[in-house]
């Protein structure tokens, strides 16, 4: 059976489907010609030839499609010489009739196993049992997966690349590298740093910082020269004395004076004899001056070594390496300048007073600190550059230790989910391989079915039953006969001459009709009479008489009480008419409630207020007779400009002139000015053939001038003093207005519609 019917993009429909939801075994669409009924039937024909509407069958169970609409009648009466022969089951084979009864009961038994499985499969509208409890999990899943790429998608957005703007994509991921990454493991801190120089602006190599020379300057610390004390020899004449006081520094450096004033005392300006000069001279002698020159020697080497060492760091700290902890190097230089200055300063005394014993503060912790550091930052150099020099190889690595990062975050989820997949994918695969199997056998046994037809099948009883109806309808002039190849029929007069071409449009509807009648209750083939089937009746009654009518509406409700009752072949019956006395025929039930619908039915209006088709579904019969579906269009706020005019005519016609024999002039005299001219117009049809040159005016009309029609038709009912007709046929549509005293004349009783 039919479920759901969606049509777009074909014929009158727009791009939006038009769906027709929650079918049942009856289903009944009104609607006035070219409004879209048939474009429903072709659909339901053969969904295939239309790509863009679809036809949902219960339990994914598709059943054979017999429609009756125009392409069936030009197909089966227009076309061919002849009509298909309708093979039916002869009744005198009683055992082979059993076996296809009981077959065809294992059949329907297997076909509901199907549905049953289908429905557990898939749910009854394609979206619930264990497939939607699988979709279900597969999206609970897929937006915890999304969260974690929310959480981290700042700092380690580069290894999501390719699979941020999918939530879909993000977890397909997730599951492949469950399953096959087997990176280390990191902290979210180690990749969040190494994402900002492999994910970020390509990077560059960096240059080590160069090694510090700092061995002199240490072992400056060690020199001798700052332990010995440097004075003059003890054997001279003057030794003793220069002892005695312990000024040997300050005569030293008086020393100087002397020999440039030429031997007079630098201090008393006193001239000196020849041998205290020499004296002087043997006590300052060769080793006394070699000492002298070596702490020179030291002062300059260590100024000159120490400023060179505070240069190089000093341009090392401007150039602030990238690795570098400079603020600590900063600190660390800041001590080593301490250091040198009281180093320079004892070497400056030493210098000044050789006979001094001078210890220098090491420096060797510091440098050490210093060396460290720069180790340390050369150590992430190195490793900078090798990542630079195989950049991709480093991000792809990275991006393994991302996911397996974010893959060890879900591992509860994950295996909740794996369990529970599994469970849901075993059940799935274990439900569709016995539908398979179920499907196999279903083929086998409508085999089986079709071999027991071929054997009781025939044309005959087809020609006998139509032949019967015509002659019982009144229909003497032509019958079928069966054609010379024995598996057709042909339409022939009484005495044997063809008459196919010389029936009228009612006779050849109705033979059409009958014969498609037959057919579903046989086939066109020697098999296939007992296939469940949904059966299509679009417009069935033109070109009819009225009495032909009665009789097709009967013939079809035989076949509602086959469907309800599950006792025949067909399963769903759809009526689409625009035929407002064949509708109420049809649908005619004593069981019905006064509003509402019995079990199993639908009611469908199909309209075209505008361009486009529109399918709207009805809760009771909507057609109750064609005054009421004329009121019906004025109610309804989606009205075609076109036809709204003559919508309103009619009803004034009917209601007014036809029913109550009301004159019309009378009526327009209440109106002046434009309000007359479109009063006029209004009532111009309902005279016999009579027509004003003003409605020339209103032939082709828009919105606003809709509007005042309306106005204008209404305040008809209330000058006649039938308001209250107004409200009660505008229903819910109804709207209050403010009250205005009007000038009426006598008017007729009001008539009943």
């Amino acid at each position: 059976m039919i479920e759901t019917i969606s049509i777009a993009s074909v014929a009158t429909y727009a791009n939006t489907p038009e769906t027709l939801s929650g079918l049942s075994q009856l289903n009944y669409l009104f609607g006035s010609n070219a409004t879209g009924k048939t474009t429903i039937s072709r659909v339901i024909a053969d969904e295939s030839n239309f790509p863009t509407c679809s036809v949902t069958w219960k339990g994914g169970n598709k059943l054979e499609t017999k429609v009756y609409n125009c392409d069936f009648v030009d197909r089966n009466f227009h076309q061919p010489a002849e009509l298909k022969g309708v093979f039916t089951l002869g009744e005198k084979q009683v055992d082979t009739l059993a076996k296809i009864e009981t077959a065809k009961a294992e059949l329907d038994e297997i076909s509901a196993k199907i549905e049953a499985l289908t429905q557990g499969l898939q749910g009854v509208n394609g979206a619930g049992g264990k497939k939607g409890e699988l979709a279900s999990l597969e999206t609970g899943f897929r937006d915890k997966c999304w969260a974690q790429k929310q959480k981290h998608d700042a700092r380690l957005q580069g290894g999501f690349e390719g699979y941020r703007s999918s939530s879909e994509k993000f977890r397909a991921k997730v599951l492949q590298e469950f399953a096959s990454n087997s990176s280390a493991l990191q902290t979210q801190e180690e990749l969040e740093k190494k994402a900002e120089s492999v994910f970020g602006l390509t990077p560059t190599a960096e240059v080590p910082i160069a090694a510090l020379d700092t061995i002199n300057l240490i072992a400056y610390e060690s020199e001798p020269i700052l332990k010995k004390r440097v004075i003059g020899k003890d054997d001279v004449d003057i030794a003793a004395m220069i002892k005695k006081l312990g000024n040997s520094d300050w005569i030293r450096e008086g020393r100087a004076f002397y020999d440039l004033n030429d031997g007079t005392c630098p201090f008393c300006q006193q001239n000196t004899a020849a041998a205290f000069g020499r004296s002087l001279d043997e006590y300052f002698d060769e080793t006394f001056v070699t000492d002298s020159k070596a702490i020179d020697t030291l002062v300059t080497n260590y100024a000159i070594d120490a400023a060179k060492l505070q240069h190089q760091l000093a341009s090392i700290i401007a150039a602030s390496p990238k690795f570098l902890d400079v603020e600590k190097l900063k600190a660390e230089k800041e001590l080593l300048d301490t250091k040198i200055t009281v180093n320079s300063q004892r070497l400056a005394g030493k210098k000044k007073e050789a006979s001094q014993v001078v210890t220098l503060e090491s420096l060797s912790g510091v440098l050490t600190t210093i060396k460290a550091l720069f180790d340390s930052a050369n150590n992430r150099v190195a490793a900078h550059n090798k990542m630079v020099a195989n950049l991709a190889a480093e991000r792809a690595a990275l991006t393994a230790q991302i996911w397996r990062f974010v893959v060890n975050e879900l591992r509860n989820e994950l295996a909740a989910f794996m369990r529970e997949k599994d469970g849901l994918d075993k059940a799935i695969a274990a439900m569709t391989t016995r539908i398979v199997t179920m499907r196999s056998e279903m083929t086998k046994k409508a085999e089986e079915i079709r071999e027991l037809e071929r054997q009781t099948t025939s044309v005959q009883p087809t020609i006998d039953g139509i032949n019967q109806l015509l002659v019982s309808f009144g229909f003497q002039g032509f019958k079928l006969a069966k054609a010379a190849s024995g598996t057709s029929y042909k339409l022939v007069r009484s005495d044997g001459s063809d008459a196919k071409a010389t029936l009228s449009e009612g006779e050849k509807t109705f033979v059409t009709f009958l014969y498609f009648y037959h057919l579903l209750k046989g086939s066109e083939s020697d098999s296939g009479m007992t296939t469940d089937r949904v059966v299509v009746f679009d417009d069935p009654v033109s070109s009819l008489d009225s009495d032909i009518l009665f009789i097709v509406g009967s013939l079809i409700k035989g076949l509602f009480d086959e469907v309800c009752s599950g006792s025949g072949h067909i399963k769903q019956i759809f009526v689409l008419t625009h035929n407002v006395y064949f509708h109420k025929e049809v649908t005619y039930s004593s069981k019905r409630p006064n509003k509402g619908k019995l079990k199993g039915e639908t009611f469908w209006l199909v309209r075209r207020p505008g361009l486009a088709s529109k399918v709207e579904e009805y809760l009771e019969n909507p057609v109750k007779t064609s005054y009421q579906l004329l009121w019906a269009e004025v109610q309804k706020p989606e009205r075609s400009n076109l036809a709204i005019q003559n919508t309103l005519r009619r009803i004034l016609e009917n209601y007014f002139k036809i029913l109550g024999g009301f004159e019309f002039d009378q009526l327009c005299s209440m109106f002046d000015g434009r309000e007359k001219i479109i009063c006029r117009s209004l009532c111009s049809w309902v005279h016999d053939g009579s027509h004003y040159a003003h409605d020339d005016l209103y032939v082709s009309i828009d919105s606003s001038t809709v509007e005042n029609h309306l106005k204008i038709f209404r305040a008809i009912f209330t000058k006649a003093g039938h308001a209250a007709h107004y409200k009660m046929m505008m229903a819910d549509a109804f709207v209050e207005e403010p009250v205005t005293e009007l000038t009426t004349t006598s008017a007729p009783a009001t008539p009943s519609p």
